[in-house]
This record gives structure tokens, sequence and C-alpha cells, in this order.
């Protein structure tokens, strides 16, 4: 089977992923893509259910055999990215792909399956309050806040480009409209 695929995208901070987190509580056909990365893991963080956590040099020979779907060297040294064995994976469960990516990434996925993927943007309400949740998370340093809010501002100019932009101004309103969205891309057998 080949599924759809849904992309949510968003800078970071905007709460993609607590709004991914929430969709695949819900009774759908959907797994969550689980992508790479070549940072270090994160104390809440469980490896293979949150990211498959992997050396930058393997992840560059991974690169190198065109293994990935897309990646992106996010920060410098930092790489990020989603191994196409992760689509079969999904599909072989007969389930369609729900994918957690950047912005860039977002945009990536859906060139490549633009009939059959649905990506959407959840867009902060605005820039200060996004660096109110980051600094509410505590794990950024004045560096690398100022780096995120920078990448931020970056990415909202691709919002557009998106098929829907949901504004997470109030968490419970985002993660219904999120739902929404999909069910909708869903049960509509044309794509």
């Amino acid at each position: 089977m080949e599924g759809k695929l849904i992309i949510i995208s968003a800078p970071s901070g905007a709460g993609k992923t607590t709004i991914v987190k929430e969709i695949l509580k819900k009774d759908l056909p959907l797994a969550f893509s689980i992508s790479v990365c070549s940072r270090d893991k994160r104390e809440n963080e469980v490896e293979g259910k949150d990211y498959y956590f992997m050396g930058k040099e393997v992840f560059e020979k991974k690169i190198a055999k065109d293994e990935f779907l897309e990646w992106e060297e996010v920060y410098q040294g930092s790489y990020y990215g989603t191994l196409k064995s992760e689509l079969n994976r999904i599909w072989d469960e007969n389930k369609h792909v729900l994918f957690d990516v950047d912005v860039v990434g977002g945009l990536n996925i859906k060139k490549q399956f633009p009939k059959n993927s649905l990506s959407i943007f959840i867009q902060p309400p605005s820039i200060q309050e996004l660096e109110n949740r980051l600094l509410n998370r505590g794990t950024e340093t004045e560096k690398t806040l100022a780096k995120r809010i920078q990448k931020a501002e970056k990415e909202l100019e691709f919002a557009q480009n998106f098929d829907v932009i949901v504004v997470n101004q109030e968490l419970e309103t985002a993660i219904e409209e999120v739902f929404t969205h999909i069910i909708n891309f869903i049960e509509n057998e044309k794509a």
C-alpha cells in the first residue's frame, strides 16, 4: 500500500510536536514517521520513539547512500532527516504517515508527493509568544534562543507554501483544527 502523507511543520516552539502527539492518540489510521537526528538525546526523549539518534558520521554515510527521503543540516553540524525506509515500514502496516518535520523538510516531502500529501503549517500567534514558549521550555541558552528566533522568522515566510495554516493561539483549538483537516484529507479518496 502506498498511503497518504500528513506533514506537520512549524518553527521550533510553535507546538507542532505537542499537536502531533495529541493527534496520534486519536483513532486514526496513522503512524508517526520517526526522524533521524545527529544531535544528542534530550533527557525526556526515547530512542526509536521520538528520534533515531546517530552520530554525524553515520548520518553523512546514509546521505551518501541516498537513504533519506529528506534531510537538512538544520544548524551547523546538526542534521535531521527522514529515512525512506520509514515510509515502507508505515505503509506495510496499512497506515498513513504522519510527519513532525521542520519547514524545509516538510516542503521537500510535499514536493516529492504532491498529490497524496497534506502539508500543515503550525503558526505561533507571534514571534514574542514563540520566544516565551521557548524560554518556558528551559532548554535554551541565550545563544540558541537567538538562533531559533532568527530561524523562525525565516521559516514563517514559507507558511503560504503549505496547504493549510493553523495558528496555535489556543492549543485545544489548534489540535481540533488539525484533526479536522486530517480526517477530511484521509477520507478524500481522490488524493
